[in-house]
């Protein structure tokens, strides 16, 4: 997990769910406020603690769990 050193997992924080740089920011937070319409820069004034390249390390890291694994879907 070398590339993306903003990420981290801990058991005793949110769960272990992934976050940025040990805090209770998680990535499916900001992948869903990303989807849900919120630019970078409406991110990053809603939350001061976190840095542009925070928000672009959990786009990566959820499009690279995402490439984890192949799901079958019904057609």
């Amino acid at each position: 997990m070398e590339q993306f050193d903003r990420i981290t997992l801990r058991p005793d924080t949110m769960g272990g769910k992934a976050c940025i740089r040990g805090t209770r920011a998680t990535v499916g937070m900001i992948v869903g406020q990303i989807g849900a319409g919120q630019t970078i820069d409406s991110l990053l004034r809603d939350y001061p603690y976190l840095e542009r390249e925070d928000v672009l390390q959990a786009l990566r890291y959820a499009a690279w769990r995402a490439e984890e694994r192949e799901i079958k879907l019904a057609s």
